[in-house]
Parts: C-alpha cells; sequence; structure tokens
C-alpha cells in the first residue's frame, strides 16, 4: 500500500480508540456511517459529437465515516473533536475536481489542513479507488458567563434562506449537495455576547491559507427582536471585499416570512485592484406554511446581482470575484425555488425541491423519498433532474450557455445511513 494511505488508516485508528484512553464522566462519543451511490447524466452539447464532456455515464460510490467527540475539560471548557474517513471508488475523471457544475471552494477557510487526498498522490496515474479524510472541528469553548468564546475549527454560518442564502459566504452548501448535515469547519476565533432578550453581539476572525491577511474574513454580527421580528445586522469582511448584510424573520397569519439581502463591495479594502470591481446586490425574499395533514412547503425568490442577465454571457461570472470569493455559484440574475415535504406514512418521507432560472427558462428538480427503516437507520434515493437548453459549441471551439440548468449534469442517487 501507499504511505499516503498508510497514514490515513493509521489516523483513523488512532482516533477510533482514543475515547479508550481518556477517562472523562464528560465525554460524549457520536457519529454515522453514510454510503453514497451517486451516478452522473453529462449535458449534451450541440452539435453532437462535440463535447467538453465524457459521452457516457459516470459513477461513485462514497463510503463515509464520521466520529463526533466532546470533551468537557472543566466547568466552563470544553474540546470539540470531528474526523471523517471517506473511501471511495469513482470514475477516473472525477477526481480532477468540480467537472460539470460551478461550485464553491469550500476549504479557503483553513489556515493550516492536512492533505485531504490520501491516495491516489496527485499527478500519478489514473485509479478509479480513492481515499479522503478531513478534521472537520477541533475547537475548544469558554463558557465566562458574559461572554462565550469558540477558539479553533468549528462551523460558521449566518441567514435565515432555506435555499439560497445571501449573507452565507463562508461555507455555504450548493444546491446539489447530497450531505447537508454538518457545515464545513473553518479556523476562526468567535466571541458571542448575549444581549437582553433574544438579543447577541457576534463577532470574529476567520484564518485563511497559512494566516495570509488577505485571505481571511473577519465579522461583526448583532442580533435583536423589535416589533415582532428577529433582526440580524452583518458587516464582513472577506478577502477584502466588504459585505453589507440585513436579515428579517417574523410570523405572518401562521406562516412564516423572511427577507434577507447582502451588498457586497467589491475589493473594497484592495484601492490598487485592477479586476472587475462591479459591486452586487443579492436579495431572497420567502415564505413556508406547515399544513395540519403533515405537509410543509416553503416558495423563495432570489436575486442574484452577481449573475448575467442572458445565458450568452454566463462563462464571464465565473471569472469575477462573486464567484470566486464570495460564495456565488448561479450564474444569472432571478431564481424561485419552491419546495415541500410530506410524511406519506410515519416512516416514509416524500421531500422535492426546484431551483428554477427564471430568466432561461431553466430547472434544476430534486425529489427525494427517504425510509426509516429502523432506529437511527435511514435509506433513501433522489435525483437531481436538469431541463433546459442545451449548451452548444461555437468557433473558436468553447462552450456556450443557451441556459444554465441544461449544462447541468442529471444526477441520480441512493443513500444509506446508520448513526451511532
Amino acid at each position: 500500500m501507499n504511505k499516503y494511505l498508510y497514514r490515513g488508516l493509521l489516523l483513523s485508528l488512532i482516533i477510533l480508540i482514543s475515547p479508550g484512553l481518556i477517562h472523562s464522566a464528560g465525554f460524549n462519543l457520536s457519529g454515522y456511517y453514510k454510503t453514497f451511490f451517486v451516478i452522473f447524466d453529462p449535458p449534451r452539447y450541440e452539435p453532437d459529437g462535440i463535447s467538453f464532456l465524457p459521452d457516457r455515464m459516470m459513477g461513485l460510490v462514497n463510503n463515509r465515516l464520521r466520529v463526533n467527540w466532546q470533551i468537557n475539560l472543566k466547568k466552563n471548557v470544553s474540546l470539540t473533536l470531528a474526523y471523517s474517513f471517506s473511501p471511495r471508488i469513482q470514475d477516473p475523471l472525477l477526481f480532477n475536481g468540480q467537472l460539470f457544475i460551478p461550485g464553491i471552494e469550500l476549504y479557503n477557510y483553513r489556515a493550516i489542513d492536512f492533505k485531504r487526498q490520501l491516495y491516489p498522490p496527485e499527478n500519478t496515474a489514473e485509479s478509479s479507488v480513492g481515499f479522503f479524510h478531513n478534521l472537520d472541528r477541533a475547537f475548544f469553548s469558554l463558557r465566562l458567563g458574559k461572554a462565550d468564546i469558540f477558539i479553533g475549527r468549528q462551523a460558521i454560518a449566518w441567514g435565515s434562506s432555506r435555499i439560497l442564502s445571501p449573507t452565507d459566504v463562508i461555507a455555504p452548501f450548493t444546491f446539489e449537495e447530497l450531505d447537508r448535515e454538518y457545515r464545513i469547519g473553518v479556523d476562526a476565533i468567535r466571541v458571542r455576547v448575549p444581549l437582553g432578550f433574544m438579543g447577541e453581539l457576534d463577532g470574529g476572525w476567520v484564518f485563511g491559507e497559512n494566516f495570509h491577511l488577505n485571505r481571511s474574513a473577519a465579522f461583526l454580527r448583532t442580533k435583536f427582536y423589535l416589533a415582532k421580528t428577529d433582526i440580524a445586522a452583518l458587516l464582513v469582511n472577506f478577502q477584502n471585499n466588504l459585505l453589507l448584510g440585513l436579515d428579517l424573520t417574523r410570523a405572518l397569519g401562521g406562516a412564516g416570512f423572511w427577507v434577507e439581502g447582502a451588498y457586497v463591495l467589491v475589493k473594497a479594502l484592495t484601492p490598487n485592484f485592477r479586476g472587475d470591481k462591479k459591486n452586487y446586490l443579492r436579495l431572497t425574499i420567502g415564505s413556508d406554511y406547515s399544513f395540519r395533514n403533515g405537509l410543509y412547503a416553503f416558495v423563495e425568490y432570489h436575486y442574484n446581482g452577481a449573475g448575467a442577465r442572458y445565458p450568452r454571457d454566463y462563462l464571464q461570472v465565473l471569472t469575477r470575484p462573486g464567484v470566486s470569493e464570495g460564495a456565488v455559484y448561479l450564474l444569472g440574475k432571478h431564481y424561485l425555488t419552491p419546495g415541500f415535504s410530506y410524511p406519506v406514512t410515519p416512516l416514509l418521507t416524500f421531500t422535492t425541491q426546484a431551483l428554477i432560472n427564471l430568466s432561461d427558462p431553466s430547472f434544476f428538480i430534486a425529489p427525494v423519498v427517504e425510509y426509516n427503516i429502523a432506529e437511527n437507520v435511514y435509506l433513501s434515493g433522489g435525483a437531481f433532474i436538469s431541463l433546459g437548453e442545451s449548451p452548444r459549441i461555437v468557433v473558436p471551439p468553447f462552450p456556450e450557455f443557451r441556459s444554465e440548468f441544461g449544462g447541468y449534469p442529471s444526477i441520480f442517487y441512493s443513500s444509506f445511513r446508520v448513526y451511532f
């Protein structure tokens, strides 16, 4: 076996047996095992026979074991750890990263990190087997009465929107993410101070690669309750971009209602920046309602000021700071995201969501069925189905979008999950 594989297996073994080496009444262990079987059906380009992607389906089997620890070191001090190990069998092309869908770099805000791909090593011959690992949590919590302090690798997220959150720029989920249970951990120092009834002041520093200031982020957020409305105001400096955010949530006639917006001043803290400094607004307005028969439904409208009005300009969006640094992965301007969930039986749930580009128009529809086999054991199956006009190849040879989601693959998957 390769030395990288030995290191990953050894680290996994140490972490799994470490609870027996810790003698503490305040020790808690939890986790899960998940396996995903996924098939990608690439988009078809026009004219036929010309494509940047293989004209065949591609698949992967991703196994993921995650172990979470929480250790109470003293009365007001605790340590939280989480580690995951993921063996995969997949098409060799999938080791090259994001092949189909504009993605988000989720590991921008880690000062120091392990090499996540243990095997195969980069720049080696093609392989269909891979081993990955991730130290996802490693932080101390200090409860000081008037303030809570968190130091280390932790999850940081903001916003009340269900699908597209304008203020969530550190490590958000994309629409097609299969495993949305835990946010990617980032390296940060965070301080929370309670302010009266349902209010708080939250601020901190999020470290970029090698603690480089130009790749880091700082934030200050305040939350308070006024006129039966939860109000949150946010100021974020991320990689020298400045975000001003506002989030309002309240109940209206038995339904939930939210408005979340963010205005980004691109490279506002880099005066000599010579690239695209076009500022942009992102806004989400949504509502949800739970019916007596168990049906839950929601709908959101999202305005993406970082996107383009016409499909022919979508490729230009990929080069803008909003995509590379601001966690924007959609290419158009106007979106609608409806969804609902219904318990067919107490153990069987059907859920559907859709991401609709109103300008193309094109659709990305995500139905899923989940069955609770036994306590803490779940089986589910679903898809992300892309509908829209296919991209085409123009001369000189590069792709031209004619709709956004028509250029996405369709994704079909099943998952099996066990929690402990």
